[in-house]
């Protein structure tokens, strides 16, 4: 067998392996299948497998600017030819089917198509968003909310879905915060691989599988200034200890696609990056299935300066490993004279093939091309009434209780006047958060509905807007400060529209517009008992009003059930216990910030002097709420810290233990949090790094002892010549509820045993 056929052929199997999947693998006659096909195909058809284009024969909705659209004639001719092998962003079982009857009935070879879509956080049930969702700490419900997408995805006729993103994103200034799993490489692992679980299912072949597609390969979320597109320059060992970690997690739990990135690493533009997408991806990392561009990103290589022309930048991108080509259509016009002139070799281009012809095999697709295209299916398991439960069960988890002087909850029994104030009220255009343009805007909860649902009383409740969300309307302070004054409690419901966040949404403040800033100002001078609510797609940098409310809760952009799971915790049915994905700055200017930061050599300490240390004149190194950071409706106290035993050997393991309380008076749920630190090591260490957490739900009164595992390999960082390496010495522990707080001890890592032992 051609080695590189063994390679693909053998990591699909150990893709699935690793990932405890029981799909099938690949039969000897199915590889035989693909290589009597490849070597049947022309070098337009091996083109066209590689072409991936907007879905013309169902309602499209791009999330990009509209290049290369084709209509559906001139579209249907492409596939009879063989010259498209993937469609992108169109749902709905009866044109797929027109297009996959085109491709396995009229074209020459008869391959399948590969329909994918942007289902990010849902197709029609819309789900919270993946940043508030990371608010959970809870990968159960990702691989639960995950898998209700495919269901839905997959009845609406697609077999891929672009996600998850992966991308550890450390300033919020950049739009696409909003889609990943915030700042910490842990956490964002840990729930990359649970939604690639709940995508794909147990088994790639069944009807109800979608396939995942983690992105963006690698380090999206690090470019400069937060600024979309933008470039990346960082170390080695920060782009494998910080950024690519997410990334083996996925394809460790199957994924057998991925998709590079926008950006440039180092001056290399990842689509041409073939360090990055052959030596690092396939080589050190082991992935073998295939590589999408991101959207017409091969076509930029142009832009960035670093393809002479579009025949160059096909060149580039396909030697690189980019397997797919998305939208700009290059593969198809180029590949075929790059090939014949010498500039490719047919055997790059053959092993492409065989990375997509592979997965289309492990997906079925060849078996049934007709798999997910069921219209049963599509009547019955769109929108079902559990998915809409699980909505708003996820949307209740996702909200995090930044502050409460004992405001909240509400008593919905109690007779009292509630003015509802700012923009979005009652407002259904930005339930959603971006990156859900399939679901329907008419049919989300807004926060007055959720509110008066849940009212004894809903006449109690009163609305009114105030301000628009970018700017004053006439008499509109006047009418919310007379609304406040006549209320027991006030409502302030502000932050970003969805459009505020999201792909090409980079800001350079990351604050409530000024309007909404004024109205909440407005409202706090009448002093009337005021809780905020939040609407936003990263961390925002609070100020006056609503810094100072009697409670602020974080509830970014929540989705179908959004207004019902504000109600729930609003008025107590649910317990808060979501935690900070990210941490939010004093001010926007400390972007970048995240919690594992550096210490420095001049480190600020508690309590001492600031002179000539590593502050900003204007605020101190610090977040207003840090990572980990949620308050619950009761209180949860830590004590009676242990440790197994204080000297951990090379190749063994010591237990932390430490017990958890619930000394108020509500049952409620905490997220216990184990970090570590470094003291001292070849390559400075942040001043904490997040390893391991667990939920623990406590009645009143009741205590439990949480127990964390510690190894060697939790000690490990990337080192000299980009080695994985734990080095004996003494580490810090703490066990705690956030980032900046918890019980310490401390642990030495012995190379072997103490001496006194």
């Amino acid at each position: 067998m051609n080695p590189d056929r063994r390679t693909v052929l053998s990591g699909i199997i150990a893709s699935a392996i690793a990932s405890g999947f029981s799909f099938r693998a690949l039969a000897a006659e199915e590889v035989t299948r693909v290589d009597d096909l490849i070597k049947k195909m022309t070098i337009e058809e091996k083109a066209g497998q590689m072409t991936c284009l907007a879905d013309a024969f169902r309602p499209f909705n791009p999330p990009n600017p509209a290049a290369g659209i084709q209509d559906v004639k001139k579209l249907s001719e492409e596939i009879r030819k063989g010259r498209v092998g993937c469609l992108f962003n169109g749902i709905g079982v009866a044109g797929a089917r027109k297009a996959q009857e085109i491709a396995v009935n009229d074209s020459r070879l008869g391959i399948p198509l590969l329909l994918a879509g942007d289902v990010i956080h849902g197709l029609k049930t819309i789900f919270p968003v993946p940043l508030a969702e990371a608010s959970s700490f809870d990968p159960v419900l990702a691989q639960r909310t995950a898998r209700a997408m495919a269901l839905e995805a997959t009845a609406a006729g697609l077999h891929l879905t672009f996600a998850p993103m992966a991308d550890v994103a450390r300033d919020q200034r950049w739009g696409r915060v909003v889609e990943g799993s915030g700042e910490d490489v842990t956490l964002t692992a840990l729930l990359s691989a649970a939604r690639v679980r709940g995508f794909q299912g147990r088994d790639l072949r069944r009807d109800d599988s979608l396939l995942a597609c983690p992105k963006h390969f690698a380090a999206y979320g690090a470019v400069a200034g937060g600024l979309e597109y933008g470039s990346v320059d960082i170390s080695d060992e920060t782009l494998r200890e910080t950024h690519l970690p997410p990334f083996g997690s996925a394809f460790a739990a199957g994924a057998l696609t991925t998709m590079a990135a926008f950006s440039e690493i180092n001056g290399v533009p990842a689509t041409a990056d073939r360090t990055l997408l052959t030596d690092i991806l396939r080589g050190e990392m082991g992935f073998t299935g295939f590589v999408f561009s991101d959207y017409t990103a091969d076509e930029e290589l142009v832009a960035h300066g670093y393809a002479e022309d579009d025949r160059d930048a096909a060149r580039l991108a396909v030697l690189a490993g980019v397997d797919m080509s998305m939208q700009s259509g290059l593969y198809i016009r180029y590949l075929p004279d790059l090939v014949k002139s010498g500039a490719v070799p047919m055997g790059t281009v053959d092993v492409a093939v065989r990375r997509i012809l592979y997965v289309k095999m492990a997906m079925g697709l060849f078996d049934n091309p007709w798999r997910s295209l069921d219209e049963a299916a599509e009547k019955s398991r769109i929108g079902a009434p559990v998915h809409r439960e699980l909505a708003r069960e996820a949307g209740a988890r996702s909200i995090v209780l930044l502050q409460n002087d004992g405001v909240l909850p509400l008593d919905k029994g109690k007779k009292q006047k509630i003015a509802l104030i700012g923009p979005f009220g009652d407002d259904k255009a930005n339930l959603y958060g971006p990156w859900a343009f399939y679901g329907d805007a008419d049919k989300g909860v807004d926060v007055a509905s959720g509110l008066r649902g849940a009212m004894v009383d809903p006449d109690q409740l009163t609305v009114v807007a105030g301000c628009a969300i970018h700017g004053p309307t006439d008499g509109g302070i006047e009418e919310a400060v007379k609304a406040a004054k006549a209320a027991d409690v006030v409502i302030l419901a502000l932050g970003e529209s969805q459009d505020m966040s999201g792909e090409a949404q980079s800001r350079t403040v990351i604050e409530i517009p000024p309007a909404q800033q004024a109205l909440a100002d407005a409202v706090a001078a009448v002093k009337k008992p005021t809780v905020v609510l939040l609407r936003h797609g990263r961390a925002l940098a609070i100020h006056d009003g609503v810094a100072n409310a009697n409670a602020v809760l974080a509830t970014w952009f929540l989705g179908s059930e959004a207004g019902n799971a504000i109600a729930d915790v609003v008025f107590g049915k649910v317990d808060p216990s979501g935690k900070l994905p990210v941490s939010f700055p004093w001010e926007s200017g400390q972007e970048p910030f995240f919690y594992d930061r550096k210490s420095t050599g001049r480190p600020t300490v508690p309590n001492g002097s600031t002179e000539y240390k590593a502050r900003y004149a204007t605020t101190d190194n610090s977040a207003r709420y840090p990572f980990g950071h949620g308050l619950s409706y009761t209180r949860f106290t830590l004590d009676k810290l242990q440790v197994s035993d204080p000297a951990l050997r090379w190749d063994g393991t010591v237990s932390i233990t430490a017990r958890l309380t619930n000394s108020g008076k509500r049952r409620g749920s905490e997220i216990v949090q184990l970090y570590t630190r470094d003291r001292v090591a070849s390559r400075t260490r942040p001043i904490r790094e997040f390893k391991k957490m667990e939920r623990v739900t406590l009645e009143p009164g009741e205590s439990r002892t949480v127990r964390f595992t510690l190894s060697r390999t939790d000690l490990e960082f990337v080192g000299a010549g980009n080695r994985r390496l734990a080095e004996p010495g003494a580490f810090d522990v703490w066990v705690g509820q956030s980032s900046e707080d918890g019980l310490h001890t401390q642990i030495t890592l012995y190379a072997a045993a103490p001496a006194s032992a």
